[in-house]
């Protein structure tokens, strides 16, 4: 039985509007989770809602949060950050707007997916100087803020949790470190959009080896918390005629925004080998720190959704992990 703290992210509990950041605190709450992971838009959202200052709003968010009982994990997606071509001086303003943020909530961390935007820099020397300055500036005042680097199954240079363990031993900040998602290995290695068994040929020996070299390589300390999801089946495979096709997106960006939904949700198509990576990132390792629910479910974008059903199912998904690490498979 995992014993970890459990959190969940805010635009898991509902993507349309109407689902307030009041609602979705009182129902991560109620539902067990004791923190959130804070996505900056229904930040944005709530600001404007009240007729605020960003600052004000997050001073307003930490209260609704301790009032329920709730911490805030991290400020979420600090994206495309490094490697950009515009000039750096303007994107650490941005950053320390971001950090500003993350000490007037106490959140411990700002989330950063690695780069994934086309004609992004991939030289490492120019990545691990622009993410040593953002760690730096997150480190310059009290509290100090931490930085939990995301590989993403499509990011530009970096998108295995081996490259940005690489990555994090070059910057070599102790605020500097892994937020890893289950999604994120399992799209990499192992589920393919485009194969009709959903996997890739080599898909089990590739994630296999890529869990072994975990478990012998990836320091505790090094990771800072890990995220949760599973991924729809594409049936029929995923291709230019499929509705969600965009140009130019790489399918896998595509999978996450549409199909996402909680772990072990098989009756929406959910297929990815979630239980696998969990025991071997917590179990096998030993990991004891923060684990939480980050799903992108389409259907959380209509107004009829309920942040409620979205609490239900999420704590539904936790005890299915969790009969899962008992029982060698989840009782579904």
């Amino acid at each position: 039985m995992l014993s970890n703290k459990q959190a969940i992210g805010t635009l898991s509990l509902g993507q349309h509007p109407s689902h307030t950041l009041e609602q979705k605190i009182r129902v991560a709450s109620q539902h067990g989770f004791t923190a959130i992971e804070l996505v900056y838009s229904d930040l944005q959202r709530y600001s404007d809602h009240l007729g605020v200052s960003m600052l004000e709003a997050a001073e307003r968010t930490k209260k609704l949060c301790a009032d329920n009982g709730v911490e805030i994990l991290s400020l979420a997606p600090f994206e495309n950050f490094e490697g950009t071509r515009s000039p750096l001086n303007g994107r650490l303003v941005v950053a320390k707007h971001w950090i500003d943020i993350a000490r007037k909530l106490n959140a411990p961390y700002v989330q950063v997916p690695a780069q994934y935007g086309q004609g992004a820099s991939t030289d490492k020397a120019v990545i691990v100087s622009e993410l040593q300055q953002l760690a730096d500036l997150a480190s310059a005042e009290e509290p100090v803020v931490s930085i939990a680097y995301e590989p993403m199954s499509w990011s530009t240079y970096c998108s295995t949790w081996e490259t940005a363990l690489d990555l994090t031993e070059a910057i070599n900040r102790k605020n500097f470190g892994l937020c890893l998602d289950t999604f994120h290995e399992a799209t990499k290695l192992w589920g393919s959009p485009f194969e009709p068994s959903g996997k890739y040929p080599t898909g089990d020996r590739d994630l296999s080896e890529s869990l072994r070299r975990f478990l012998e390589r990836c320091p505790l300390e090094k990771i800072s918390y890990i995220q949760l999801s599973d991924g729809e089946l594409f049936d029929p495979p995923f291709s230019k005629t499929h509705p969600w096709y965009l140009e130019g997106e790489a399918p896998q960006f595509t999978w996450s925004k549409h199909a996402r939904p909680f772990p072990f949700e098989t009756e929406l198509g959910g297929y990815l080998p979630v239980l696998e990576i969990v025991k071997a990132w917590v179990m096998a390792k030993g990991y004891t720190g923060w684990i939480s629910m980050e799903v992108f479910d389409r259907r959380m974008r209509r107004e009829e959704f309920k942040p409620e059903e979205a609490g239900r199912r999420a704590k539904e998904s936790w005890r299915k992990l969790q009969e899962g690490l008992r029982s060698g498979s989840p009782k579904i």
